[in-house]
């Protein structure tokens, strides 16, 4: 049986039950102190790696923490019609959240709601919805990561900054229809949402529901900014950029919102590197040296000799005088967006070619700066790994709203690390996640651009044609059963491979303009 049902979970219909923030001794709950700062938070349910040291100050060391605590039977709220969840509670501080349930194969039919309060101004929010469509992103069915018994299911996480206090609640509905172009973030709004007469009448929901409270960590001193602002593509014609679109200024003025470090400069790393950080920089030792921060763009005459280099014995001397590929774009590097290499399995995971590209989006709202972005990233890894137990962060690569494109998975940028992004597809292909919801809002032009440019490298290095069509194998998922053969554009949607609204349909209808781009890139 999918999830329990809300009845089997004791949903009364009188007074709102609050999960105490003291330990089972003590029933009081958190407040905040007179002085109009949070009281002392007494540690709650499950904590991981990192949660017992919780923040007294600004320290540049921290590395990240989650808070989970489990979600409670509410009163009907008969404006709400919400069943379960937290009432509104002094938390420590945090900066992305979840849903995150026990069986990864169950849906949560119905949608998750929150309010937080921002740290700097004691400020609540208004209701989020947050995206609950996000179990099709993770390791194909059968698969050793997925077979772990670590997987868990969880909502997409939202990022909502800085916060000291949270609110949840769990609105189920017997209409369990995915929604079909809707941005989840930031609408605020009960329309559409379940009366809840009684406890019969909800739809069925999983069980062992907990909301997961992030802190990505302090950036180092020098982060803000996540590296260089993009390049000019080497070797390009030198024509006019790309017309931002209607509606777009907000995003082609990210910017300016903060000072950029000068072309080419690097995030600055101190402190002596672990095992698992040399390992996971070694990968990439064919690129740059160990420690990098940064893997600086070439030119396309300097791509196609190291293409030559990496896969020389493996080119005809055709493809060896004149390789489509892509000049390589620059990437910031798993040490320049400060991940903590200990949370994710000591060992890479790799499939035999790349032969599509999936682009997704985080679903994790607009509402960040690009000086955030190494946060959301570092926000999406622990949550990735510790709230859903993935081996590592799901995607491999992420792309800002700026256009600056990060490295995901580890295992190196050059080679064909295998993701979990694409539920039934992750075998011989590669994941790119662009930050944000795009349901009802356009990706910025630089994102679209850098999408291009990323694929028509990354594409070019296993020799597919970013226009063309390839054949993959199914792994099993909600479109295709396990085994089938399908015929797949060699750049798709997430949706093309899995029932899901990912990426949004906004920059799913930019996928034409990536794919005649990457072409262009690698000279076809």
């Amino acid at each position: 049986m999918r999830g329990i049902l809300a009845s089997s979970i004791g949903v009364t219909c009188a007074a709102a039950l609050a999960l105490p923030l003291a330990p089972p001794a003590a029933a009081s709950v958190s407040s905040v102190s007179s002085a109009g700062t949070p009281a002392p938070v007494a540690d709650v349910a499950t904590r991981t790696v990192g949660t017992a040291g919780a923040r007294t100050g600004a320290r540049a060391d921290v590395p990240g923490s989650t808070q989970s605590l489990p979600l409670r039977p509410l009163t009907r709220d008969r404006a709400s019609g919400a069943v379960l969840g937290l009432t509104p509670r002094t938390v420590r501080t945090f900066s992305l959240l979840g849903v995150v349930w026990e069986d990864p194969s169950v849906d949560l039919h119905g949608r998750v709601q929150v309010r937080t309060r921002a740290a700097s101004t004691g400020d609540w929010t208004d209701w989020q919805d947050v995206e609950t469509h996000y179990t099709q992103h993770g390791a194909d069915p059968d698969s050793s990561e997925a077979a772990s018994g670590k997987a868990r299911g969880a909502t997409a996480p939202l990022w909502v900054g800085e916060s000291d206090g949270v609110e949840v609640r769990v609105l189920p509905e017997p209409d369990a229809g995915e929604p079909e172009d809707v941005d989840p973030v930031g609408t605020g709004s009960d329309e559409g949402t379940s009366g809840g007469e009684g406890a019969g009448e909800v739809s069925t929901l999983p069980a062992g529901m907990r909301l997961d409270l992030v802190d990505p960590g302090e950036a180092e001193p020098g982060e803000s900014a996540g590296g260089a602002e993009p390049q000019a593509e080497p070797g390009e014609s030198g024509g006019p950029e790309p017309q931002a679109e209607p509606g777009e200024s907000a995003e082609g003025a990210e910017g300016a919102e903060g000072a950029e470090p000068a072309e080419g400069a690097e995030v600055p790393r101190t402190g002596v590197m672990t095992a698992a950080a040399k390992a996971a920089s070694a990968a990439n030792s064919a690129l740059v040296p160990l420690g990098a921060t940064q893997i600086p763009s070439l030119t396309a005459e300097e791509t196609r000799e190291e293409l030559v280099a990496l896969r020389g014995t493996g080119l005809t001397e055709q493809q060896q005088a004149k390789p489509y590929i892509g000049p390589r774009p620059s990437i910031v590097t798993r040490r320049g967006w400060g991940a903590d290499e200990s949370l994710r399995e000591k060992s890479f995971a790799y499939t035999s070619k790349v032969k599509a590209a999936f682009v997704h989006h985080t679903a994790s709202g607009n509402s960040y700066s690009c000086s955030q972005a190494p946060s959301l990233i570092r926000g999406f890894y622990r949550y990735h790994t510790k709230s859903l137990g993935w081996r590592d962060i799901g995607y491999n690569f992420l792309v800002d709203k700026c256009g600056r494109i990060y490295e995901g998975r580890a295992g190196g940028v050059a080679k064909p690390v295998k993701g979990a992004h694409t539920m039934g597809f992750n075998s011989k292909t590669t994941g790119i996640a662009v930050i944000g919801s795009y349901g009802s809002k356009k990706p910025s032009s630089k994102a679209v651009k850098a999408v291009a440019r990323l694929t028509a490298w990354k594409l070019g290095l296993h020799g597919m044609n970013p226009k063309k069509k390839t054949s993959l194998t199914s792994g099993g998922g909600n479109l295709y059963a396990k085994g089938k053969k399908v015929k797949m554009k060699v750049i798709s949607g997430h949706r093309d491979g899995f029932n899901t609204s990912c990426p949004g349909g906004k920059l799913h209808k930019k996928l034409g303009s990536v794919r005649s781009k990457a072409a262009g890139y690698q000279g076809r």
